[in-house]
């Protein structure tokens, strides 16, 4: 497998170089480059139309208490799409225009999902009830603030007053001579 890697590797620029002259020589140097950065703004284009379009399915799945499997392969494979389309090369383009049709990436993730559940292991944890996990996006959420506003009871102390947080034995009396001198200063 890494040398099947490192050959694909080393044949995408040797590939690119060919082509690149070819077209070069078909129809110039300079129409050759204007062609080149013109992929590569509709590479960041599609990427961001098609993007926030897989975002949207994705979110209404996640919504649905659904895994976003297939959305997240279609985003990855669009992410990929939008490199090959901005790196400079024909054959590179060739390859990301592909991954932008749905129906390319539909049979390229068939075959390749195809071969990973073929090789696959499923391990299942249990755990929870299934109704005891919350669902987004059901039921009305209303967010606020409260106070109490429960009346005092009779004789309980007033709450406001500055003496409430007095230690004991600290009380000022009402008899003594200092007892206008203990609260404010006049």
């Amino acid at each position: 497998m890494r040398l099947f890697l490192f050959l694909i590797l080393l044949a995408i620029p040797f590939t690119e170089i060919a082509v690149f002259i070819q077209v070069g020589d078909a129809i110039g140097v300079w129409p050759t480059i204007a062609l080149c950065l013109l992929t590569a703004l509709a590479g960041s284009f599609l990427l961001r139309q098609q993007g926030l379009a897989t975002l949207a399915r994705a979110r209404a799945q996640i919504d649905q208490g659904k895994m976003p499997v297939g959305e997240m392969l279609h985003g990855l494979a669009l992410m990929l799409a939008g490199a090959l389309l901005i790196v400079p090369g024909f054959v590179t383009d060739t390859v990301g225009l592909l991954l932008f049709l749905p129906a390319f990436r539909r049979f390229l993730m068939g075959g390749l999902l195809a071969g990973a559940l073929k090789n696959a292991e499923v391990h299942v944890a249990g755990g929870g009830f299934q109704g005891a996990r919350p669902q987004r996006g059901r039921g009305t959420v209303i967010d606020g603030d409260y106070q109490d506003v429960t009346p005092p009871e009779p004789g309980a102390p007033d709450a406001n007053s500055p003496w409430r947080h007095l230690p004991p034995g600290n009380e000022p009396d009402a008899d003594s001579p200092d007892a206008d001198s203990k609260g404010d200063k006049k």
